[in-house]
């Protein structure tokens, strides 16, 4: 028996997830057709301009914005942003600093702060013995 070593592809969205671009701001071939793995660690080594222009000004896909922003996805949506933004935007938005973006900021920052408290917390259990009965 032989086996058949068959070429892993994916959707272009998913590729587009991958490489954190916006799925509708690519060239119509990239849309159109499907990706290798070996394509997708190609366009990640060596992107071509469309691609580097893509990552450097935009449009992005919302959880770029949302890490550019320092908020999470869900805070973009109480926030009202639900499309994707350029640099450009996303530059404004910061410069504005709405109240949203600074209550979501601090939300955000509290999470995060939390999660260090939760981590540090269960290493600490993790290093007290298991059995203290001695």
């Amino acid at each position: 028996m032989t086996s058949h070593q068959t070429t892993q592809t994916m959707k272009p969205a998913t590729a587009a997830k991958k490489l954190g671009v916006y799925l509708e701001a690519t060239p119509a071939e990239f849309q159109e057709g499907v990706v290798s793995r070996t394509e997708l660690n190609a366009l990640q080594t060596d992107p071509p301009q469309w691609l580097q222009e893509l990552r450097l000004n935009g449009p992005h896909p919302r959880p770029v914005v949302a890490a550019k922003l320092g908020v999470s996805i869900a805070g973009l949506a109480r926030g009202g942003v639900t499309d994707a933004l350029t640099t450009e935007q996303i530059d404004a938005l910061k410069q504005d600093n709405p109240e949203w973006l600074q209550k979501e900021r601090a939300t955000q920052a509290e999470v995060r702060k939390e999660a260090v408290r939760i981590k540090e917390k269960n290493a600490q259990s993790a290093e007290e013995p298991k059995d203290k009965r001695s």
